[in-house]
């Protein structure tokens, strides 16, 4: 098995013994983005819609530096602190993708690192060469 850990420096570093991403053939394994602005590595904010959109805006960052966009992403699984939160991020998610949708799971959970209330990992298809 041939493993290409993606990096970019516009998306959050590591902060953990993980890679940003893993692309394996013509699949790219995203670790999970928290809201964490790249520069400084601090939440965004404390309010959960700025949160959302900079969870995105980290996954497209991961996303374009594996070759892709957000449309390639396959599958996506969104982890939450508030399941109240779900018809927003549906409303948000629909600004960042276009149809067809990426499969999706949402789960809720106690608690995420550095107090974010939101993270995003998933599994990027892009185009087999």
């Amino acid at each position: 098995m041939n493993k290409t850990v993606i990096a970019t420096d516009q998306a959050p570093a590591a902060i953990g013994t993980y890679s940003q991403a893993v692309k394996v053939g013509s699949l790219v394994f995203l670790s999970g983005q928290i809201p964490l602005v790249p520069e400084t590595m601090t939440l965004v904010s404390k309010e959960f819609v700025e949160q959302t959109h900079q969870v995105f805006k980290n996954l497209k960052a991961v996303c374009e530096a594996s070759g892709g966009t957000l449309n390639h992403l396959a599958k996506v699984n969104i982890y939450l602190t508030d399941l109240s939160h779900f018809a927003t991020v549906n409303e948000i998610m629909a600004t960042y993708f276009e149809e067809p949708y990426p499969a999706r799971a949402a789960v809720g959970v106690k608690e995420l690192p550095k107090g974010a209330l939101i993270e995003i990992e998933g599994v990027l298809a892009l185009e087999e060469q």
